[in-house]
């Protein structure tokens, strides 16, 4: 049998080709079935949309970027540690979700899918296309945490799953790096 040829049919089923996707914005990503990095790459997950077009345009149309439940969760508990927070910052690298300009502390609170927690683990069950985005606000967000340790901020990121489990642990986190953070000459 040749490559290409199917058991049941004498036919050859077309290959697809196997490529990379650049972009000068995007980083270049391992796609999921890619062998020429790694001769045992597992196939793509991903079996496309289960929504019209439409149905998913208008379900992540709904989606928000600032003053979502996760923020005010964290920021209701930086203020009951009786700090007062910037939301939003336009000024710092990668627009921390709350800043404490005395303390010189940046607060992100990020979304498990939209920032990849675990995203290694994940990624092969999206489209090549959702894939490279996650891969770039990851690489993204890599390089703004950077550049505020560089300025000399402390940077604190909490992930959705962490506010969602519970608030007691994630007072009791911001409790200590927040007083040190004050301790500290």
């Amino acid at each position: 049998m040749r490559m290409g040829e199917r058991r049941d049919s004498p036919q050859l089923v077309p290959q697809k080709p196997k490529k990379r996707v650049r972009s000068k914005k995007l980083p270049e990503v391992e796609l999921a079935g890619d062998s020429r990095r790694d001769p045992k790459a597992l196939p793509r997950l991903h079996r496309g949309d289960i929504m019209s077009p439409e149905k998913r345009s208008a379900l992540m149309s709904r989606i928000r970027g600032k003053n979502t439940g996760p923020e005010r969760a964290v920021a209701t508990i930086v203020a009951a540690l009786g700090f007062n927070a910037n939301f939003h910052a336009r000024d710092l690298p990668g627009r921390p979700d709350l800043v404490l300009r005395g303390l010189r502390a940046a607060i992100f609170v990020d979304g498990d899918f939209w920032h990849g927690w675990r995203f290694p683990a994940w990624r092969r069950k999206l489209s090549e296309k959702w894939e490279l985005k996650i891969a770039a606000n990851r690489q993204r967000d890599r390089r703004n945490h950077a550049k505020l340790r560089r300025a000399g901020w402390l940077v604190i990121r909490i992930w959705e799953h962490q506010i969602e489990a519970g608030p007691d642990r994630l007072r009791a986190r911001l409790r200590k790096l927040l007083t040190v953070t004050t301790s500290d000459p």
